[in-house]
C-alpha cells in the first residue's frame, strides 16, 4: 500500500474580473481551499479580511484584480491581493508597528475594512509594484497572514 504525504505548502491563485461580484467568488474561493486543506479555525476570519481587500480593489480601481493564497511551511497563511492602483492606503503604506487605523464613525458606509486587518490578522503590509515595460504604473500588492496552528 502506498501512503501518499500532502505537502504543507501550496499556492492558489485567482484572477477577478472588475466586477461587485468578485469579492463573492474570493470568499467562496477561499473558503473552498481553506476547508480543502483542513483549515476550518481560520476560515472565516480569512475570508472577511480578502472580502475586505477584494472589495477595496473593486471600488478603489477601474481594472482587474487577483488573489493568491499561500501556505507557508511555518504553519502561517498568507493572502495577497493585487489592483491595478498604485496606491498604497493607511496603515499598508507603513512597516508594522503602526498606530492602529481609527474606527470609521458608527454611522458610516465604509472604512471599516482596513481597520479588520489591522485587527485580525497577525501581521499585513502592501508593496507598490512599480512600472511594468511599458512604463505604466503595475499596481500594489495588499497582503495579511494569519497563524493556522
Amino acid at each position: 500500500m502506498v501512503t501518499v504525504v500532502l505537502p504543507d505548502t501550496w499556492v492558489y491563485a485567482l484572477r477577478l474580473p472588475h466586477d461587485p461580484r468578485a469579492a463573492r467568488v474570493a470568499r467562496m474561493t477561499v473558503r473552498a481551499a481553506l476547508a480543502g486543506h483542513g483549515m476550518h479555525e481560520v476560515v472565516d476570519v480569512v475570508e472577511m479580511l480578502t472580502s475586505e481587500l477584494v472589495t477595496n480593489a473593486y471600488l478603489h480601481t477601474r481594472g482587474p484584480a487577483s488573489l493568491r493564497l499561500t501556505a507557508l511551511s511555518d504553519g502561517r497563511l498568507r493572502v495577497g491581493v493585487w489592483d491595478s492602483h498604485p496606491h498604497i492606503p493607511p496603515p499598508f503604506d507603513k512597516a508594522p508597528p503602526v498606530a492602529p487605523v481609527s474606527p470609521a464613525p458608527l454611522n458610516a458606509d465604509g472604512g471599516r475594512g482596513l481597520h479588520l486587518v489591522q485587527e485580525c490578522a497577525d501581521s499585513w503590509g502592501g508593496w507598490a509594484l512599480g512600472d511594468d515595460v511599458l512604463g505604466r504604473g503595475a499596481g500594489k500588492l495588499l497582503w495579511f497572514e494569519v497563524r493556522t496552528g
